[in-house]
């Protein structure tokens, strides 16, 4: 043995000069894999040694031997060891996450049952619960399955003139039924019905998506951090922080309870996807599935276009101070182009998607990295190429969103960017529905308890720690990339967990959102998720803790080791706290029985039942008439749907009737719109909400010129009163245009006569 080293030590030392050059660099590269690798804990340092001393020669043919057969042994059984190791925590991570997703849908379930005592009610009773006007959305899933045939209900949809009173609406298109015809479908074709009633059919799919949802939460925090410590760590906190998560809780049925899971899955393809050190394999399985998510998440919710917008803006980025690979942000755009392609044709060639700004966005960074390929490389190219990304990019797109205004003249980019101009204070309108969107509580600020709740739930404090020194490596890394030149090879930057490219994008990516997040409230449901997910990882990051070490030069303990150790006592030190903290509570959530029940809404709509015509047009509030429709399946007069400006105006319409209008007038605009009974609801007419500017009789008197300022002051007048308070009293002109047949403690049901009666 003793032998075989020093004649190891003189081969070397002879073959300095000739293998030399060749040997330093395999050397400094096998050093910084093998301590990135011993920070994520893949422990392959003795594999890389073994490899390295298979290299020596001997000129003695028996030690030669021996040297030979020895690293062979020794590389054989690290390398089982190490596969088997990771193939064990593979199996335990996947385990975990599908766990998690299990017990949150089980979770869901239950406290649904519990709040609403779901399943000891009537059928009228539980279509109640869906708030919000959510309801409509079931309405259409029990018409699929009476349909006789799944192509004549969906060809039903398509041509509906039974929803919007005087209409014929492509339902599908205009409220984005997707959901509802798939599950439909499901639920006939798997002969679900002879063991589960519809209701518990679909609230049952949305409740099995949120659990995608926090799976795919756990596997991209898995996938960043390098341990599924980290996606536990982030089921929790999503959990605890569930009133801002998600709102599924007493809205089942919206949009973003189906979409949102999609576009997670998205998230966590796209984060293998940008990574590094994946396989030809792992990548096309990540960027099939990123394809697959992009295109259901655009084609199941209206709003998805923006979300995404705001993503690719953030990979706009990372391309234009090149972060990514070239090849990859080709393949990105291309999925960005084929999914809007591909969402257009089965949105009936919806012009929404033609202008929106993600479009306008993809063509820019299409043109920008053409012209790229044009410049000459010289000392300044890196600085002239992210000039070039942001001035073409940017140009290219807002001409084309100007084009397609012009051409497109029914989309609905002009009243956005009015709405915006009167959110940051731009521009004064009297308009109602400007207002009246601007007044919904997610146009709002975010509400100062939002973040008090994150921090007592301690995900904000630590958040801040990760994006701070996830910021500062980014611009550290940025730096050093725009200061080479352009056909330079980075080299792996040596620990620094700004130099991953996923990591970057969702610095990004959640600073964009939490942005948005202090304008809009209604985005905390889209940036929170992504915070636990986010800060989950970084504490649970060896690379994180070791960035920050580095920094500070550490000698009496290396930074890799302290890191390791960081990494794991940080995560389980929350996580114990939390379990204490926190578990009892939700526990106690599903063991408290509460009651919603809304005995004055039930009434109202078993009275349609039973004594109004079936082709009745009823006029309400959008949310009332969402129910209505569901429960007793009459026309209306508008929808709560309310990224649709045409039905905004006609809600507009029926909102008059708590306006200061004349009898006669409030008569015109209901026979315009064929209605047979109209509905005033007491919680509006005598609304006394503290927000007194942003009360519907409020904002109709504004929109109206009913309103008078006086010393600071200001009054509504009008020469007519109320007209929700002047029907009540029964007298002329008010009973020669409505009789009323209907009237509990919330609700007052008018008939409007066909023919008026003159009464004095």
């Amino acid at each position: 043995m003793t032998e075989l080293r020093c004649r190891k030590t003189e081969t070397l030392e002879g073959g300095k000069e000739d293998e030399g050059r060749e040997t330093e660099p395999e050397l400094q590269t096998a050093h910084v894999h093998e301590e990135v690798k011993v920070s994520r804990g893949q422990g392959d340092e003795l594999q890389q040694k073994d490899e390295d001393g298979s290299e020596v020669k001997d000129d003695d043919d028996g030690h030669k031997q021996k040297e030979s057969n020895k690293p062979r042994t020794s590389v054989k059984t690290p390398s089982t060891s190490a596969f088997l190791q990771r193939l064990v925590r593979v199996f335990f991570g996947c385990l975990a996450a599908v766990a998690c997703g299990m017990l949150y849908a089980v979770y869901l379930s239950t406290y649904h049952d519990r709040k609403y005592w779901f399943s000891i009610r009537q059928d009228l009773e539980r279509e109640v619960t869906f708030q919000e006007g959510s309801g409509l959305y079931y309405y259409y899933y029990k018409q699929m399955l009476t349909a006789p045939s799944f192509e004549r209900g969906f060809y039903e949809l398509m041509t509906d003139n039974k929803t919007v009173s005087g209409q014929t609406i492509n339902a599908v298109q205009r409220l984005y039924l997707y959901p509802e015809l798939i599950t439909s479908f499901i639920y006939k074709v798997t002969g679900s019905q002879d063991f589960v009633e519809p209701i518990y059919f679909y609230i049952g799919a949305v409740f099995g998506l949120q659990a995608v949802y926090v799976t795919a939460l756990f596997v991209c925090s898995w996938v960043m951090s390098g341990t599924w410590v980290a996606g536990l760590l982030a089921v929790a906190w999503y959990v605890i922080n569930r009133p801002d998560t998600t709102q599924v809780d007493h809205a089942i049925p919206l949009r973003e309870n189906w979409a949102l899971p999609y576009f997670s899955c998205q998230v966590a393809a796209l984060t293998g996807f940008l990574s590094n050190n994946i396989s030809s394999a792992t990548e096309m399985f990540c960027y099939i599935t990123m394809s697959a998510t992009t295109f259901t998440f655009l084609l199941v919710w209206e709003h998805s276009h923006y979300v995404l917008f705001i993503q690719c803006f953030s990979l706009f980025l990372l391309d234009s101070f090149n972060l990514v690979p070239s090849r990859k942000m080709a393949d990105i755009y291309k999925m960005y182009l084929s999914s809007l392609f591909l969402a257009y044709l089965f949105q009936f060639q919806n012009i929404t998607l033609l202008s929106s700004p993600l479009l306008s966005l993809l063509i820019g960074s299409v043109l920008a990295r053409y012209f790229q390929k044009k410049m000459k490389m010289g000392p300044l190219a890196r600085v002239m190429k992210l000039f070039l990304n942001f001035h073409v990019g940017f140009t290219v797109g807002i001409t084309f969103s100007c084009l397609v205004k012009k051409l497109l003249p029914g989309s609905e980019s002009d009243f956005i960017l009015k709405l915006l101009e009167v959110k940051f204070g731009l521009n004064t309108t009297t308009d109602f529905v400007t207002n009246f969107l601007l007044c919904q509580e997610s146009f709002q600020r975010a509400r100062p308890d939002l973040f008090l709740r994150l921090t007592q739930a301690s995900v904000l404090p630590f958040y801040f720690l990760v994006l701070s020194v996830c910021v500062l490596s980014a611009l550290q890394i940025i730096y050093k990339r725009m200061s080479q030149p352009m056909k330079t090879k980075f080299r792996p930057e040596d620990g620094q967990i700004g130099a991953q490219p996923e990591v970057i994008y969702h610095v990004f990516h959640t600073l964009f959102l939490g942005v948005l997040t202090l304008l809009f409230d209604g985005i905390k449901y889209l940036w929170t998720p992504y915070v636990c997910m986010f800060t989950a990882f970084g504490v649970c990051s060896p690379e994180l803790w070791m960035t920050v070490f580095k920094w500070f030069k550490l000698k009496s303990i290396h930074p890799v080791v302290l890191s390791l150790i960081l990494s794991t006592a940080v995560p389980t030190i929350i996580g114990f706290s939390l379990w204490r903290e926190y578990c009892p509570r939700v526990l106690a959530e599903l063991s408290d029985l509460q009651e919603f029940y809304d005995p004055d809404t039930v009434e109202l709509i078993s009275w349609i039942r039973s004594q109004a015509p079936v082709a009745a047009v009823f006029a309400g509030s959008p949310q009332l008439l969402g129910a209505v429709k569901l429960c007793s399946g009459s026309a209306v007069t508008s929808l709560p749907l309310y990224s649709d400006i045409k039905l905004l105006r006609r809600s507009e319409d029926t909102y008059q009737v708590y306006a200061m209008r004349s009898a006669e007038d409030i008569y015109k605009i209901l026979m315009s719109q064929k209605t047979n009974y109209v509905i005033i609801e007491e919680s509006i007419c005598t609304e006394l909400g503290p927000n007194r500017g942003c009360r519907i009789k409020d904002l109709l008197d504004i929109s109206n010129g009913h309103v008078i300022h006086d010393k600071g002051e200001i009054y509504s007048f009008s020469k007519h009163g109320r007209f929700c308070h002047e029907i009540k009293m029964n007298y002329s002109p008010y009973t020669n245009y409505f009789t009323r047949v209907f009237w509990n403690r919330s609700y007052h049901v008018y008939k409007v006569n066909s023919v008026i009666s003159f009464q004095y």
